[in-house]
């Protein structure tokens, strides 16, 4: 896993660019700890940052098709898992090959495929390719959109990054944000292309970008599809548990230590269990995974439930571990300790955004910096309550008959920061807007019926747009910290074949994700098999609450604060109670501190 940044202009001579792609690949460090490259032509500028996982001695970047007068240069972040069979492919065609990196597995496709490289490969990545030969820059996003990849106009071309963060160190490309940044930030919509800043896009998830002389084309690889299902149950449910031990047998390869997150829910309990497996058949019976929950002291005595959360993960992680047979380890956090300044700015500098979830995001970043400790590659099961139907809003009655985002239904405005009125973003009418967009890209088979015409929009928005921000915050989180996360559910074939399963058969038993509890039936304790849905826990302390609320009032004295949020509407949370602070109006207090943290950041131009 990497950082990867650059640019290519057909106005200006890159040779002389050192110093601004030094300064923008720097931006990048937290993701590459292990080395920096850069290369500079004429027109191009290709720089790197290295977290090395695979070829720990061979798999260098800027990587070239030659050391001489390359013609070829690739930066690439991601893993491939299908580089194995693809090396043994491309050299049956005449390719040679000087390292055992994945790396040089999508240079030399590149070479064989040219723009058609990205259908060749499985796996989660993002990567630039400049062809000297053909003046031509290739950006390639992965299917779900789990490697990040932004890009901005310059003079003559344009600019990559990982990360908007090193797109604002070239000189071209400033911090600005205007009315449709802030819709794009606080509609909650996660729409992918546009962005929280001016003038800089996304390339689109199963995506490719193609910038020549001739200009700029897009066009996507990849996305779901509707699909008959002819598959029994049984069948089905064999189909699954093949599907999910293979994803989770491609990418147990790494050259460096490897564990597993393991909440005590059932998602990563299934997964976990058949890593632990498989590594038993590869290193002898003795083998175990590490394993690692996240938890918060005293979390046992403040826990109350609320719309996200029915109970305590601790005890069934540590359950869980115990059946499996991992080397389990429980990250206990102070909730106090979610309140200092320097965590909380690291976490809204890795986001570049206002957006996050305040103490989960800071618990994750501390839980990844203890993992990190131990462990350079981590895998998690994000992304099965999206692939199975395991949200609230698949089995509500409400959310079946809603004409709205159905997470809304969940968050509504309680979730958001409420934004100054006389801004008049109109957020009400462009979420409307946005929604019939996004029904309309909905796949859909003839002669479905009503509910299954409807459990389809619900999966493909939760999978193309709920998902994308989950993946955004593990990405972001986890690389701050120089840590690698890998997210075998979110493998394409795997996505697939469960998006055409009828709902009927995802909701076989009457309960959620029954396909994947039918078919990790032998993998997981009774107790955890049958436990319902449990998000990702938040700190219920209410010294927590109490400081969160002084930090919101330090946060409203700054003027610009004032400027963008409804004052109105957030001071009735900072004279509640500590004890009686509800999660919708917390989380208003949340995005209040991270947004003043932003713009101290940044310091972004508000065009408004």
């Amino acid at each position: 896993m990497c950082g990867i940044t650059g640019w290519v202009s057909f106005h200006s001579d890159a040779r002389t660019q050192t110093p601004v792609l030094e300064a923008m690949t720097a931006t990048l460090a937290p993701r590459g700890p292990d080395a920096a490259g850069l290369w500079l032509g004429e027109r191009a500028a290709i720089g790197h940052r290295r977290l090395a996982v695979i070829d720990l001695e061979g798999g260098a970047q800027p990587m070239t098709d030659r050391p001489e007068e390359p013609a070829l240069v690739l930066s690439y972040s991601g893993e491939v898992y299908n580089h194995h069979r693809l090396r043994a492919e491309l050299r049956g065609r005449g390719h040679v090959f000087r390292t055992r990196s994945d790396t040089e597995v999508v240079l030399r496709a590149y070479a064989e495929w040219g723009e058609a490289v990205a259908e060749h490969l499985e796996g989660m990545f993002a990567f630039a390719v400049w062809d000297e030969r053909e003046q031509r820059l290739l950006l390639v996003r992965d299917r779900l959109g789990v490697k990040p990849l932004f890009w901005a106009a310059v003079d003559g071309g344009l600019a990559f990054a990982s990360e908007p963060k090193a797109l604002f160190a070239h000189p071209e490309i400033r911090p600005r944000v205007d009315a449709d940044g802030l819709r794009e930030a606080y509609s909650l919509l996660f729409n992918t292309g546009p962005t929280v800043w001016s003038g800089v896009r996304e390339v689109e998830p199963g995506g490719v970008l193609v910038l020549d002389r001739d200009g700029i084309r897009e066009r996507r690889y990849w996305q779901l599809e509707a699909a008959p299902h002819a598959d029994d149950r049984d069948t089905t449910v064999e189909r699954i548990r093949d599907l999910v031990g293979s994803a989770a047998r491609n990418q147990l390869e790494a050259d460096v230590p490897l564990c597993s997150l393991l909440s005590g829910g059932l998602d990563s309990t299934v997964l976990t269990a058949l890593l632990a497996d498989e590594l038993r058949l590869r290193e002898g019976p003795e083998a175990r995974i590490r394993s690692y929950a996240v938890d918060y002291s005293d979390q046992a005595e403040h826990f109350t439930g609320d719309v996200l959360r029915t109970g305590h993960d601790t005890p069934y992680a540590i359950e869980a571990g115990a059946f499996i047979g991992t080397d389990h380890s429980t990250v206990v956090l102070d909730p106090r300790a979610l309140l200092d300044p320097g965590h909380r700015k690291a976490v809204v500098v890795a986001r570049d955004s206002p957006i996050g979830v305040g103490d989960m995001d800071t618990s994750l970043y501390l839980l990844f910096g203890e993992i990190r400790r131990h462990s350079t590659v981590a895998l998690s099961g994000e992304a099965a309550d999206e692939v199975f139907g395991g949200y609230p809003w698949f089995h509500s009655p409400k959310a079946l008959a809603a004409d709205t985002f159905p997470w809304l239904l969940v968050t509504g405005d309680e979730a958001a920061m409420p934004l100054n009125p006389e801004l008049d973003l109109c957020i009400g009418e462009f979420r409307d807007d946005t929604y019939r967009t996004a029904l309309a890209a909905v796949p859909h088979l003839d002669g479905e019926t009503p509910v299954e015409h409807r459990q389809r929009e619900l999966q493909h928005l939760s999978l193309t747009r709920w998902l994308r921000q989950l993946l955004h915050r593990k990405d972001r989180l986890s690389m701050a910290q120089g840590l690698e996360v890998r997210v075998p559910y979110c493998d394409h074939r795997l996505v697939e074949y469960a998006f055409a399963t009828p709902w009927a058969l995802k909701s076989h038993d009457g309960r959620e994700k029954s396909l994947l509890r039918a078919a990790g039936a032998d993998l997981a304790p009774h107790s955890v098999l049958y436990r319902p849905k449990n998000h990702y826990p938040a700190t219920h302390h209410p010294d927590y609450n109490r400081g969160l609320q002084q930090m919101a009032r330090d946060a409203l004295s700054v003027e610009q604060v004032r400027a963008l949020a409804d004052e109105t509407r957030i001071k009735p949370c900072l004279d509640t109670p500590p004890d009686r602070l509800e999660w919708g109006h917390r989380l208003r207090l949340e995005r209040v501190v991270d947004l003043a943290l932003w713009l101290d950041h940044h310091r972004p131009e508000l065009a408004l």
